[in-house]
């Protein structure tokens, strides 16, 4: 019983630790004077490799998400014969947790998997030690346009996810299934909010995105130069990253809905 005690001890320390040391990592990145005009094709490249690459999983998963979304909606409303409420479900489903939740979880998985092994892979070349004796600042130059990268994109994608998704359903419900597309569109216009739903949703997007990529900057700067360090570096941004979106959601949506 000691040594368990001893041993939960150990990695609640070592967990705090890490915590501590990528939030001071984090305050310094973003702790910067603006340069006007510098790094902006940084910012631009970054915005491409994370945001418009990541549109093919974004988009395929958002229509297979609706799609389903609206089989299993209408299957379960036709119980109590109103299936007229199917676009409802499909869009407050959708806009509120399917659509920030999901498309986050996509973005770790692809692009902090992604910008864990590419940092991860300066540091093992030295690159960021050669920016250092140039008087180059890494985090400045390499960390700051991935987190603001980061921030813009996840919003974006969430968006298109939620269209897609929401054309999914459209595509199940109304074209397949044969419910009334007037009723359908009339009753999702009329019950989602777009303070309490589509803002609310965007935030949570934002956040999700900040986390993400402080994540997977953090993993891919900290890691041992090696190839085993980097393997392990991003498995480390995929797993921290979706239990913190988890997470978080939980908080967040308790916030939004006035449950705090």
């Amino acid at each position: 019983m000691i040594g368990l005690t001893r041993q939960l001890g150990r990695m609640g320390i070592a967990v705090c630790t890490e915590l501590g040391a990528a939030g001071f990592f984090l305050f310094q990145s973003v702790w910067r004077k603006p340069r006007p005009g510098k790094g902006l094709h940084l910012l631009a490249q970054t915005l491409f490799n994370s945001g418009v690459l990541s549109l093919p999983i974004i988009i395929v998963s958002g229509l297979f998400i609706g799609m389903v979304v609206g089989l299993q909606g209408f299957n379960i409303l036709d119980k109590f014969s109103v299936t007229s409420e199917l676009g409802q479900m499909v869009a407050l489903s959708v806009v509120r947790e399917l659509g920030p939740v999901v498309t986050a979880l996509l973005f770790a998985g692809r692009a902090g998997s992604a910008l864990t092994a590419e940092i991860g892979l300066m540091k093992a070349t030295e690159q960021l030690s050669a920016m250092e004796m140039m008087g180059v600042d890494p985090l400045g130059r390499i960390m700051l346009p991935r987190l603001l990268g980061g921030f813009i994109s996840m919003p974006l994608l969430t968006i298109i996810f939620c269209a897609v998704a929401i054309w999914g359903g459209d595509l199940i419900g109304v074209k397949w299934l044969g419910v009334d597309a007037g009723a359908f569109w009339s009753n999702m216009q009329a019950s989602v909010n777009f303070h309490l739903d589509v803002v609310n949703g965007l935030l949570k997007s934002a956040v999700f995105g900040v986390v993400i990529t402080w994540m997977a900057v953090y993993q891919g700067a900290s890691c041992q130069p090696t190839a085993e360090g980097i393997s392990h570096a991003t498995t480390r941004t995929v797993v921290y990253s979706s239990l913190m979106v988890l997470g978080l959601d939980f908080v967040l949506t308790a916030m939004m809905m006035g449950g705090w």
